[in-house]
């Protein structure tokens, strides 16, 4: 799975942000400068650092749930018997939060393996 480009370039934006401010504690420490501040210089590179791996991955795990929804919605022709959740996630889709994404897709891929079962002729797992 690639990563779109306009995603690249602002995680990229990001690291470059976060490198000259990794540079800047660097210069501190060497200007023997007081310690809270380096230590606030250190937290506010975790807080950037923590933000772009957030946002790379809820592009990567949006994209894939957004796969494993349209996946199950096609496997599920109106008569599975979870169409009603299926259609519950499909619309919920565009305000989960990473973490709501995580579990929706834990779920999502649930219910395509039971449908997959169904119509393989396996009993429900």
């Amino acid at each position: 799975m690639d990563i779109p480009k306009n995603l690249t370039g602002d995680i990229k934006t990001r690291l470059r942000s976060i490198e000259g401010q990794v540079r800047g504690i660097i210069k501190m420490l060497d200007e023997d400068k007081n310690p809270e501040q380096v230590l606030m210089q250190f937290k506010a590179v975790q807080k950037a650092l923590d933000k772009t791996h957030y946002l790379l991955l809820d592009e990567v795990y949006r994209k894939a749930l957004a796969i494993k929804i349209v996946e199950t919605v096609d496997a599920c022709p109106g008569n599975c018997g979870n169409e009603e959740r299926i259609e519950y996630i499909r619309q919920q889709f565009p305000e989960l939060e990473l973490n709501d994404i995580t579990q929706k897709m834990t779920e999502i891929i649930s219910l395509k393996e039971r449908i997959d079962n169904l119509k393989n002729g396996d009993s429900p797992a």
